[in-house]
């Protein structure tokens, strides 16, 4: 008799404290919503005294 009112007891506990779904969350609560910032024109600007940087050569790296 003890181990059924054990699991009576465990069955009790698991339901109080699973028993329901949690509360709904709306989607407004979900979201988060941030202004747009513009783009930055001089980040992506071409700079001829820099470009030879984002090129790779098999030679140079060999040091040839």
């Amino acid at each position: 008799m003890e181990s059924q009112n054990t699991k009576d007891g465990a069955a009790a506990a698991r339901r109080a404290r699973f028993g329901k779904l949690p509360e709904r969350i709306r989607y407004e609560e979900m979201v988060e919503e941030k202004a747009a910032t513009p783009a930055d024109s001089t980040r992506y600007a071409y700079d001829p005294e820099a470009s030879w940087m984002s090129f790779s050569c098999l030679a140079a790296d060999l040091g040839l």
